[in-house]
């Protein structure tokens, strides 16, 4: 679709939802055509953050990341707060991350210097996640509204599971727990349909926490032999 312009300005107008609609659910279990990168080390940020990548400075790293991000409503409010903190949001269904990526390209034209900070990919985080982030290095990751798929023989499309937390904290760095709240419940286009629709929202923050067993052994490497 053609980037619309304002007139009075020549600057990008921001894209309307109506030519970017898409089904509600996405099969993350499917084999998709996604392109992703062998690990963190092979991936270029520079096409998603140029402000942020220039050869003379040292180059940033994402800190926070919006797992299905939707149309990016969380993104575009917590750009302006944390201008200096990489943001992605990770979108598995093509036309919706389309949307967030024409969104953020406004945003940039209307607003020169801000909303740099922010990208949108698509890919399947349930699948690719430790191939874009190292050990340690998200400080936040943001869950919004994720579809519970109640039924049984669709718990294994949960986006929160058992199997998954282990690479949540993988990626998560220890100790951080910072909650945001007062952007998480009417940022995303989701949370404001539930406002409308007078429904209950329900917020969980978790902070990782160090593993005990390593934790242990780097004590005792530290003290040295303990006597008996």
């Amino acid at each position: 679709m053609e980037e619309s312009t304002n007139s009075n300005n020549m600057k990008p107008r921001l894209p309307q939802k109506r030519y970017y609609r898409q089904r509600a659910h996405s099969n993350p279990i499917a084999d998709h055509c996604i392109n992703y990168p062998v690990s963190p080390n092979h991936m270029d940020w520079s096409s998603y953050y140029p402000a942020f990548c220039s050869p003379t400075e040292k180059k940033k790293k994402v800190e926070f990341a919006d797992i299905g991000c939707g149309y990016g409503g969380l993104l575009v409010a917590l750009s302006p707060l944390f201008p200096q903190t990489l943001m992605l949001g990770m979108e598995i269904r093509v036309k919706v991350a389309d949307y967030v990526q024409d969104r953020i390209k406004a945003l940039r034209a209307q607003n020169p210097g801000q909303y740099d900070n922010i990208a949108c990919i698509r890919t399947n985080a349930m699948k690719y996640l430790p191939n874009y982030f190292y050990k340690g290095q998200l400080t936040k990751i943001f869950f919004l509204f994720p579809d519970p798929h109640f039924k049984k023989q669709k718990h294994k499309w949960r986006i929160i599971s058992s199997q998954l937390l282990t690479e949540y904290a993988y990626v998560l760095k220890v100790g951080i727990g910072d909650t945001v709240v007062n952007q998480l419940f009417e940022s995303s286009e989701e949370g404001k349909k539930v406002t409308r629709n007078q429904g209950e929202k329900f917020l969980a923050v978790f902070r990782r926490v160090e593993d005990p067993a390593i934790y242990n052994e780097y004590q005792h490497r530290s003290c040295g032999k303990v006597n008996d």
